[in-house]
């Protein structure tokens, strides 16, 4: 038994004494401080969400599609309603107000001066076919030999400030600049054939002043007849056709002389 006692004694002999518990327990103590310190700056610091994007925060927040099947978060669906936006605008040409069909049928009511006129289209305020017309009748006298073309804007410019204010008086409803301009412009078509026909013969004979007095009646006919439909003034046809017909008089007397 005493080498039992012995080895039990030895077994258990330790060198730890209470003042090492006392300076274990302030050691584990400072360390518990420690982490309580760096638990507070952990919580000090701002969290990761801080610098991320709010789209991904969103997005992943949001998510309940399936795999290869993305959701999309408001701010996408924003944008991509923006970008289909530019689908369902008009084309530039129906912007800047260029109609070819209106144009084509416009064109084929002067050409036709016994075909009825619609007054909804030849209400129009469309300039592309009378600069085209007038840029044309230009290019053909300066082919004939007769460089005209300030006379052939002066006398359009002045031809439609008297027409307006004429038209002004006479109809109800009353007309806009730029719907004299067009119905002017393109009632000025039968006169770019006969500047057209200078040029391969000179009309300064019976056969060109025929020509010519045909032609100013063609182009005021159809002059009046699309102004009567447009604004309504029925039975004064032969009113408007008069200073119509000398307006167009001058042009016919730059393409004949």
């Amino acid at each position: 038994m005493s080498n039992f006692e012995q080895f039990q004694f030895d077994f258990y002999q330790s060198n730890y004494t209470i003042d090492d518990q006392e300076e274990g327990y302030n050691s584990y103590g400072s360390n518990e401080n420690l982490c309580g310190s760096r638990k507070s700056q952990a919580g000090e610091q701002p969290p990761a969400s801080a610098f991320a994007p709010p789209e991904m925060l969103l997005s992943s927040q949001s998510y309940t599609g399936q795999i290869l099947q993305p959701t999309y978060s408001p701010d996408s669906l924003s944008h991509l309603s923006y970008a289909d936006g530019f689908d369902e605008e008009p084309p530039l040409l129906e912007e800047l107000g260029i109609n070819f069909e209106h144009i084509w049928q416009k064109t084929l009511t002067v050409l036709n001066p016994m075909k009825p006129a619609d007054g909804s289209i030849m209400n129009e305020t469309d300039l592309t076919g009378p600069m085209v017309f007038c840029v044309a009748l230009g290019a053909t006298l300066l082919l004939a030999g007769k460089v005209h073309f300030g006379y052939v804007y002066g006398m359009s410019a002045i031809g439609c400030l008297a027409m307006h204010a004429l038209l002004n008086l006479m109809s109800v409803p009353g007309v806009s600049h730029g719907c004299v301009a067009s119905v002017l412009g393109y009632c000025l078509l039968p006169m770019v054939i006969l500047s057209s026909s200078a040029v391969f013969f000179s009309l300064q004979g019976i056969l060109g002043t025929l020509l010519a007095l045909f032609i100013i009646g063609w182009c005021s006919l159809s002059a009046s007849k699309i102004f009567t439909s447009a604004l309504g003034m029925e039975g004064q046809q032969l009113l408007i056709a008069y200073p119509c017909a000398l307006l167009y008089g001058l042009f016919a007397l730059l393409t004949v002389f």
